[in-house]
């Protein structure tokens, strides 16, 4: 079983290594496979860096080309979730699967854009599936995940064209932090959200009683 995934480790990198050589549809293919299919080691992360170190001038456009594989590449469990159902996550364990129902039901596309935006080991494929069993609106889960995926590989590439060669090495000490923050951050700002429209839903409410008293 070792030497298989080993094999199967080094043949990977060999896929990987081939779609670098084609610039912007390489990192497209790689967010995608990376995301829908087979984790890449590396995955896309280090492929943005890399070739945003290479060509200051392209990082938008790879971070727009990792954006939109990565985002596309969701839809695949996304869509397994949805047809295969329940049966869809009989992998985890019945503790995680109650506990990331839980979250998305009650959060629904805030959980999937705070999920984008965390690290590995986050376990990211079982909301995706878990959005599809939900049957979460398609448009609504793009949208959070293109988000969510914006915020990472912008800062990925902007760390690349900042730091260079090093902003791999800083991004893998650093990003865990980082991406907590971001998250808890996303998190205060939708609280803020929903006190404040609730407020505003209790201020109508009052006008409403005090206009029908007069």
């Amino acid at each position: 079983m070792n030497l298989f995934l080993t094999g199967l480790g080094g043949v990977l990198k060999k896929i990987q290594a081939s779609l670098v050589g084609l610039g912007v549809f390489g990192v497209l293919s790689i967010a995608f496979l990376d995301a829908g299919l087979v984790p890449l080691p590396g995955g896309p992360d280090v492929v943005v860096m890399t070739l945003s170190h290479l060509n200051h001038s392209m990082m938008p456009v790879y971070v727009l080309a990792a954006v939109i594989g990565s985002t596309l590449g969701c839809l695949i469990p996304y869509w397994i979730g949805r047809k295969a159902g329940h049966a869809a996550l009989g992998k985890f364990s019945e503790e995680k699967r109650e506990r990331v129902a839980k979250l998305v039901d009650r959060y629904d596309t805030l959980a999937m854009l705070v999920g984008a935006v965390l690290p590995p080991p986050f376990p990211f494929k079982i909301f995706l599936i878990t959005a599809g069993v939900f049957e979460m609106k398609v448009a609504r889960f793009l949208i959070a995940l293109a988000v969510g995926r914006s915020i990472r590989f912008i800062l990925e590439g902007w760390m690349a064209v900042r730091y260079g060669e090093h902003a791999a090495s800083i991004f893998k000490q650093n990003y865990p932090k980082i991406g907590l923050a971001i998250a808890a951050l996303i998190i205060v700002i939708f609280l803020i959200n929903m006190l404040r429209n609730r407020r505003h839903k209790e201020d109508d409410f009052t006008d409403a009683g005090l206009t029908a008293v007069k």
